[in-house]
């Protein structure tokens, strides 16, 4: 089994450089082998849909997907913090396996825990309420009777919001999201894989006789980093754009 994970593309626009590599990485996966793919999370930078009616940059990357999918991979997309009420277009309309909060998945009888990350720092009081609200069922209402031409501009303002309330450093997030996993692994699981940080990292050790596995999945922004696994290992991989 191959399965891929990736996470915090964060995409605004078709004619970003980074997105254009994120569909290259997407094309080379139908003929990679791959069986698995996972999204910890913030694929886009902001996400409401009205009627089924996407954002007109993110259709490419829909199609993406809905390639895989046609293919034969198996995708799971876990909720962010900038995009979420994805389940009535992904999960609803395409097929695809939505996670609000935390995914519990099996690779080759590993039990790991899978999800964005956001929810790690239970401090956060002010991200969390905005959390709390941005996903609440009066939030989805109103946002699915807003005309369109105002809908995207808010969309953007929230993903704004969101952002400078959950900025921590990287290095310090990591170390929160290691603290958590170690907590996770004495309740039993065996790799606990996670987005949100924007730092790429990969440990892998023993706990009582059994192989460890924490991994956060870094961005594409900056890294275009993605975590492999495949006949039982792990590799946290690096995207180079052709020539």
């Amino acid at each position: 089994m191959k399965s891929i994970f990736l996470s915090d593309a964060h995409l605004k626009s078709r004619r970003d450089p980074c997105y254009r590599d994120l569909m290259r990485f997407l094309d080379s996966l139908c003929t990679g082998g791959v069986d698995q793919l996972f999204i910890a999370g913030d694929f886009f930078d902001f996400w409401f849909c009205k009627d089924h009616d996407v954002y007109p940059d993110f259709e490419e990357a829909i199609g993406k997907l809905v390639m895989l999918k046609e293919g034969g991979v198996q995708i799971t997309l876990c909720e962010g913090n900038h995009d979420f009420f994805l389940d009535s277009y992904f999960g609803k309309k395409l097929g695809m396996t939505v996670c609000e909060d935390w995914a519990v998945i099996d690779l080759d009888s590993r039990k790991t825990l899978l999800a964005h990350g956001d929810l790690v720092d239970r401090k956060n009081r002010k991200y969390l309420m905005l959390r709390k609200v941005l996903r609440s069922r009066l939030f989805y209402e109103i946002q699915g009777k807003t005309p369109t031409a105002i809908l995207w501009p808010l969309a953007r303002l929230f993903s704004h919001t969101s952002r400078g309330l959950s900025l921590e450093s990287e290095n310090r997030l990591v170390q929160k999201m290691l603290t958590f996993s170690m907590d996770q692994f004495r309740e039993g699981f065996d790799a606990v894989i996670l987005g949100h940080s924007h730092e790429p990292f990969l440990k892998e050790f023993l706990m009582d006789g059994r192989r460890k596995t924490f991994a956060t999945l870094g961005d594409w922004t900056r890294h275009k980093s993605y975590l492999v696994y495949e006949d039982g290992q792990f590799r946290l991989c690096y995207y180079q754009a052709p020539g």
